[in-house]
């Protein structure tokens, strides 16, 4: 491995971050090469199908970016490794509460400058090799396998949903008439005879597959197909799935081994950095998960890799990353891309057995006979559990509790969302989105974190709803508590056998529901502020609207559903919540109950002073407080 360093340049322009000063930016990329027969990199499918250079070696190249204190001397002494998303730096925006705007990789405004006040060394590099280089996305180069070079062939499934604008796939569909879309596919066809490939729709996930009158397709090239919707009953919420013999396909699994190399390389190079933590918002919350459970946390040399992890909104998946035909940027919910290979067995830390499968494995299996085990903080928030069966992580495959190990902490924020607080288009969705981050938490675990490493001081234990506490139930009991109307649906799991196409189903993993309190709020987990002095009814989940597959789960949307202002407006519309002039009186009593609240929060370090400051500055101003922190 070695750095290619293009471009060093001041970063946030020059502005100087507490103690630790002014950061740089570094730029360029990443070029490593991978030898198909050393243990370690044995299992990354295909890689024996690459092009080799004249030392028998697989060439491939990333980009990186590096910030870095000017003077490294008055850093923390952390590299903090974050795994891009779909080519994306996200934890500027949700560590630091920076903007996230069309151009995420541009670096112009560090937020509350949490992670610079920290004096971490931040990395990023480019893992996704089909990731578009458009707005700015930092781009993975990796080899396309071959038969001695002659085309790989195999049989790929592309699922489409052509709703609306602001999916994280709409780029790669094009509506060309309130009729009709175009859809890119995930790798070329193979060939363009349309007898040697299916489309089918089905209005629900769980509707057979059907080709009903209306339905048709053609070949636009070997990449593009171009659907006639069927008309009704089908609506734009329909679920659309290809299955046709694709070929090229690209060696992802490079993904895991260079963000291995690089990372390793940098601790090995730079005598200021001692400890390295591995961070993943959403996909790359599972990429960190994935990489460890595959081995990739001990290094060429037999070395740890990541002292600690943090998957944060992951749930109990993985990544469809190592895989011959891989698509990385798909992840499994209630109603889209429900049944892609990224989220069986193994779904946890601990090894257990999973009678189901009949397997025996955990995330942690393989570090742990290596002795290559990193300190882990596992963070999700309402909406893993509803799209991402977040239960798995703290329950066996019976439906128990399960018992984590020392070095692992479990924490769901409740009543929080994954990440997206508004839907892409007005209509699509029923409820208000959910504008509560998960930022506040994380930053109070990571300074929790660097205590837990650097001096065994142990972090707040694990807060995550459980069987045995009642706060952890099937779904029908989770509903009759919720006060107002409640999704019928959630995102259930069944084995899979994806030797065939479609899958084939098997028995059904038992998958639970986090219980709200009278308001609708979560009542376990990390209680936010927001939640123990609420103004609102704040969900993980947000329902589907009309002509849009009405009542499955939007994607990894929450819901806001604000109180009635007075008892009269509340009578007026039935709503059994008492209004804000019940609870309160005045929104100086209330913000003074939000003040208890927060500092509880502190007490349990889950909360740092500075944001308990900025959430109490907003109160005094507004009701509306969802940005503050």
């Amino acid at each position: 491995m070695r750095l290619e360093i293009r471009k060093t340049e001041p970063a946030f322009g020059g502005t100087a971050f507490g103690n630790v000063g002014p950061y740089e930016k570094l730029t360029g990329w990443a070029i490593g090469e991978l030898d198909p027969a050393h243990p370690q990199n044995r299992e990354i499918v295909n890689l024996d199908q690459a092009p080799r250079n004249g030392r028998g070696l697989v060439e491939y190249r990333v980009e990186a970016c590096l910030l870095r204190p000017v003077d490294p001397a008055r850093g923390n002494g952390w590299l903090f490794y974050e795994v891009l998303n779909r080519g994306n730096k996200l934890a500027m925006s949700r560590v630091n509460n920076a903007p996230l705007g069309l151009y995420p990789n541009r670096l112009e405004d560090p937020g509350n400058g949490f992670l610079m006040r920290q004096g971490f060394t931040i990395l990023w590099s480019a893992w996704q090799g089909d990731v578009p280089g458009s707005n700015d996305r930092m781009v993975a180069e990796f080899p396309v396998a071959t038969d001695g070079g002659k085309p790989i062939t195999g049989m790929s499934r592309d699922e489409i949903i052509a709703d609306a604008p602001g999916s994280v796939r709409d780029e790669f569909i094009q509506e060309t008439s309130p009729t009709s879309f175009i859809a890119t596919l995930s790798y070329p066809a193979a060939s363009l005879d349309t007898a040697a490939a299916s489309l089918t729709v089905r209005q629900r996930e769980r509707d057979p597959r059907a080709t009903p009158p209306g339905l048709a397709w053609r070949y636009l090239d070997e990449r593009r197909i171009e659907v006639q919707r069927p008309g009704a009953p089908y609506d734009r919420g329909a679920i659309y799935e290809f299955i046709y013999r694709a070929r090229d396909p690209q060696i992802m699994g490079i993904a895991f081994a260079s963000i291995r190399d690089i990372v390793s390389h940098l601790r090995r190079e730079d005598r200021h950095i001692r400890r390295a933590v591995g961070f993943g918002i959403s996909q790359s919350g599972r990429v960190i998960r994935d990489f460890v459970h595959q081995g990739f946390n001990q290094d060429l040399a037999g070395a740890q890799v990541f002292d600690a992890i943090v998957p944060v909104v992951a749930g109990s998946r993985r990544t469809f990353v190592n895989a011959p035909f891989a698509q990385p940027g798909r992840y499994p919910r209630q109603h889209e891309d429900h049944n892609y290979p990224d989220d069986q067995f193994p779904f946890t830390y601990p090894t257990i057995e999973d009678p189901i499968s009949g397997k025996r494995d955990g995330i942690l299996a393989r570090a742990t006979a290596a002795g290559v085990v990193p300190k882990v903080m596992h963070i999700d928030t309402e909406s893993e559990i509803w799209s991402a069966r977040a239960s798995l992580v703290v329950t066996d495959c019976a439906g128990n509790d399960l018992a984590m190990p020392d070095n692992v902490r479990v924490y769901l924020g409740a009543g929080l969302p994954h990440g997206a607080a508004n839907p892409p288009t007005a209509g699509v969705i029923q409820n208000r989105g959910n504008a509560i981050s998960f930022g506040s938490m994380t930053r109070a675990l990571l300074a929790a974190l660097v205590q837990w490493v650097d001096h065994g001081v142990p972090p707040p234990p694990s807060r995550f709803p459980s069987r045995t506490a009642g706060t952890l139930v099937p779904h029908a009991e989770a509903r009759a508590k919720f006060p107002l109307p409640y999704p019928a649906v959630y995102n259930e799991l069944r084995l899979l056998d994806h030797s065939v196409l479609p899958p084939k189903e098997g028995p059904a993993y038992p998958v639970f529901i986090a219980t709200t309190d009278a308001d609708g709020n979560g009542e376990d987990g990390v209680r936010h502020p927001l939640l123990m002095a609420p103004v609102a009814t704040h969900t993980g989940w947000n329902l589907r609207a009309a002509g849009y597959g009405e009542g499955e789960l939007y994607s990894i949307v929450g819901s806001l559903i604000p109180f009635a202002a007075t008892k009269a407006e509340r009578q007026k519309n039935g709503d059994p919540r008492p209004s804000l002039e019940e609870r309160y009186g005045s929104r100086e009593a209330w913000a003074a109950k939000l003040g208890e609240a927060t500092a509880q929060l502190v007490e349990q370090r889950l909360l740092l002073p500075e944001d308990l400051e900025a959430l109490l500055g907003a109160a005094e101003k507004s009701w509306e407080v969802y940005s503050a922190i």
